[in-house]
Formats: C-alpha cells, sequence, structure tokens
C-alpha cells in the first residue's frame, strides 16, 4: 500500500461533532468517515480515479480476514466502506 497523504483540516465544531457521531453510528473513526464521504462524493461526480485502492468495510475485521490478510469486500449498498485508519 501507498503512504497516505496527510492533510490539516479546520471544522466547525459543530460540523466536526456531527461527524464524530455519524462515524460512531457506523462504527467508523471520525477520520475514515470522512475519508468514505470524500470518496462517495468523488464517485458521485465521476471524478474518483481508477486505480484508487477500495476501503475496507466498518467494524473489527472478520476472523477469515485476520488470518488470510485478506481486505474484505464492499459494504453492501456503498460504493467503498472505510479506511483502516484511526484518528
Amino acid at each position: 500500500m501507498s503512504e497516505r497523504k496527510k492533510l490539516l483540516l479546520r471544522l466547525d465544531p459543530a460540523v466536526h461533532d456531527a461527524l464524530a457521531r455519524w462515524a460512531g453510528d457506523e462504527l467508523r473513526s471520525t477520520n475514515a468517515q470522512i475519508e468514505f464521504l470524500l470518496r462517495r462524493a468523488l464517485s458521485d461526480a465521476g471524478r474518483l480515479p481508477g486505480g484508487v485502492a477500495a476501503m475496507r468495510r466498518p467494524g473489527r475485521p472478520s476472523r477469515r480476514d485476520d488470518e488470510t490478510g485478506d481486505e474484505p469486500g464492499h459494504e453492501p449498498g456503498h460504493e467503498t466502506g472505510p479506511a483502516h485508519l484511526t484518528d
């Protein structure tokens, strides 16, 4: 996997709180939720590059994924799942 880019993002505190609650509801970190939303917006606009790696599903990896090192598939109903990053 290539090195991930770091970005300083300034948000209104109320926007951050809403994102953090939404991320928690979907078992993602706030950082992963932001990446998920950005990827979905890029995909919807037809601007997501073809070589972008898929994000893994929310929550803990399954035992099978832990044993094989495989990345799980797409989250049902979504183009991509969350990244495996922490805040």
